[in-house]
């Protein structure tokens, strides 16, 4: 069962307060964290968690708690690599007592280590860089050993795999041996070092790293075992972002904390496909700390965003861009996620950056927010300026940040109001077999508005439905701007689906799911970036931002007939709309112009060296074009000349 926490935790030193909620959500004094429960909530419901818990806290000040399922804030769970920070800050209380250094090498505390991976110092071995295997091979006992000293004892035989700091390797092995390293150095076992370091001084009573689990996925020791709480991650975390320091008492020094969070990897060879390319759409090679990922970092190379995910749900992180950290309790039911093709370790990516929303939105009181009911759905909308409407209307895949190039420029003329399609974003999300049409939503949309007639602005999807809706309704419409799709040359609602394409789209969804929503993600951005011009790279993140929250229901699902597809022709010619139309189109994209045809007025403007997303790819010549449209709207028209 879903439940918030408005009560002070005294036991936790947080306190907490969660904002209401209402049909129709308008800016609020405090952040609107709801957003982001809707998509805990909506992974509870769907199976692939039993429960889930969220904490977001400033300092020791919680500012958002949320529970969902069997979650709560004192449920102990294993978080596998999510105890990866933790180990490493164990540890750096050990070097801090100057017990241990970072640059001593493995062989000054455990002298059988006599071949290269001895050569290898306390710092690569928390950095993933000390050139060990990253776990052991598929035919020996996995490292789920009750003891580091038995479990050091099958890590001495196998052999490197590389020389200490060539390569980043992900893994949990080399932080096996850093920590019976730490236990030498200290005469204790690795969790009386955690207890004694960490956990009891900052009241963690529902956490440890012992005993090792027997479930697969939850060795081995320091880099999986970690069993703890909600509310006990959140006072580590809150220690942390005080550089060390909770309740007054300095837990870890200010130093260790920096050198968990300082780049670690240097220049040794980081291969594709590591978490922050997967996560952030970033090939930086300063991606670790010691313990914890670098996901975002400024232009000084200076971290804003670290955080410490487990591949079955758990995810913990420190916002420095923002001042906030957070973390998500949760353990996998992963038959289920993988079955509906949901990864549980890449599905956390979302937390911060929705977290981080939440907060600059509260202090955005320029925009105006709201939830619209449309038939059988509601409409995430967002509107500011004042003067005449502008409705943007986003792409496939993308939510209404889409065009906030184009927001920043017209809302100091206009009343711009942009919105999520249904099925993205905010929105709601369709149902298989559910009539409706786009196009529909938007009239309707227009109607709680009170707007009689507007601006429309599509890219793409959003070119589609704009296209459709002037078919059907041009007396609205005061001037039509349809970029990088207009003509959608599908079925539409007048052409239901055959048994033999029902049967193919079945046949595509079984293989998405089979292959992993993120994976068809990743796959999607490619080919939107590799088809843009010159300065495709720099689209990557902001195109990535959208993609990755994005739910991903259209590939899962046989979706409705939502577009009029070839049927708008016909209705294009029986209405023949005369309102001022804008076609833009990148020189890159390789569709054509067959709306000319059908609305021989409209005028065309091609964007060079630029491909399909045109009005983030190229915002400036995207908005001047536009502003030719909305300026022959407003020309007053030529009285024919008497004779």
């Amino acid at each position: 069962m879903y439940r918030r926490q408005f009560l002070s935790l005294a036991v936790v030193g947080l306190s907490v307060a969660g904002p209401g909620r209402s049909t129709a959500r308008t800016l609020a004094a405090a952040p609107d964290f709801s957003w982001l429960d809707d998509r805990l909530r909506e992974r509870v419901a769907l199976g692939y968690f039993d429960g889930m818990g969220l904490i977001v806290g400033r300092g020791e000040q919680a500012l958002h708690t949320a529970y969902f399922g069997n979650g709560g804030p004192d449920v102990s769970l294993h978080v596998a690599s999510t105890g990866k920070w933790t180990a490493a800050a164990a540890i750096a209380c050990v070097v801090d007592e100057g017990k241990l250094a970072w640059d001593d090498r493995v062989r000054e505390l455990l002298p059988q280590f006599s071949d290269i991976k001895g050569e290898a110092t306390l710092r690569q071995l928390l950095s993933h860089t000390a050139g060990y295997p990253d776990y052991q091979p598929a035919n020996r006992r996995r490292d789920d050993y009750q003891s580091l000293k038995e479990a050091v004892a099958h890590i001495l035989d196998l052999p490197p795999a590389a020389a200490p700091g060539t390569v980043f390797q992900y893994g949990g092995l080399a932080m096996q041996v850093a920590g019976r390293m730490a236990e030498v150095a200290t005469g204790q076992t690795f969790d009386e070092i955690f207890q004694s370091r960490i956990a009891r001084p900052l009241g963690m009573t529902g956490s440890g790293y012992a005993p090792v689990s027997a479930e697969p996925g939850f060795s081995p020791m320091l880099g999986g075992s970690l069993f703890t709480s909600a509310t006990d991650y959140a006072r580590f975390l809150a220690m942390i972002a005080q550089q060390g320091v909770y309740r007054g008492k300095r837990i870890l020094g200010r130093q260790a904390v920096g050198s968990l969070m300082a780049d670690q990897v240097g220049h040794v060879a980081v291969r594709r496909g590591e978490y922050v390319e997967l996560a952030r759409q970033d090939l930086r090679k300063d991606i670790y700390g010691l313990g914890l990922w670098r996901e975002e970092v400024d232009s000084s190379g200076i971290p804003t965003l670290m955080s410490s995910p487990g591949w079955a749900g758990a995810y913990s992180w420190l916002d420095r861009q923002s001042g906030v950290w957070g973390v998500v309790i949760a353990k996998a039911n992963v038959d289920k996620a993988l079955a509906d093709g949901y990864s549980t370790f890449l599905g956390s990516t979302i937390y911060a950056p929705m977290v981080r929303a939440a907060l600059e939105e509260a202090v955005d009181h320029a925009t105006r927010r709201m939830v619209l009911p449309v038939r059988g759905a509601r409409l995430y909308c967002e509107e500011s300026g004042s003067g005449e409407p502008i409705i943007f209307l986003h792409g496939h895949s993308f939510d209404r940040r889409q065009w906030q190039p184009q927001i920043k420029h017209f809302e100091r003329t206009h009343r711009v109001i942009r919105y999520d399609l249904r099925g993205y974003g905010r929105s709601t999300e369709p149902r298989e077999g559910e009539d409706f049409k786009h196009a529909d939503d938007l009239l309707q949309l227009m109607d709680a508005l009170q707007i009689g007639r507007a601006h429309l602005v599509g890219l793409s999807l959003g070119g589609f439905v704009v296209t459709d809706f002037i078919a059907q309704y041009p007396e609205r419409v005061i001037s039509a701007t349809m970029a990088g799709g207009d003509l959608f040359d599908a079925p539409g609602p007048d052409e239901p689906w055959t048994a033999e394409a029902l049967a193919q789209r079945r046949q595509d969804i079984a293989a998405t799911r089979k292959a992993g929503i993120a994976a068809f993600k990743r796959k999607w951005l490619e080919d939107l970036v590799s088809q843009s011009g010159t300065g495709r790279e720099a689209l990557r993140q902001p195109l990535w931002r959208m993609i990755d929250e994005w739910r991903a229901w259209q590939p899962l699902h046989v979706e409705p007939r939502l577009l009029l597809g070839r049927s708008a022709r016909h209705q294009l010619m029986a209405r023949k709309p005369k309102m001022p139309v804008l076609v833009i189109r990148g020189d890159r994209e390789r569709n054509g112009y067959p709306i000319l045809d059908l609305l021989p007025h409209a005028r065309v403007v091609t964007i060079a060296d630029c491909g399909h997303v045109s009005n983030l790819e190229q915002p400036r010549k995207f908005s001047a074009a536009m502003s030719l449209v909305l300026d022959a709207a407003n020309r007053p028209k030529r009285k024919p000349e008497s004779r």
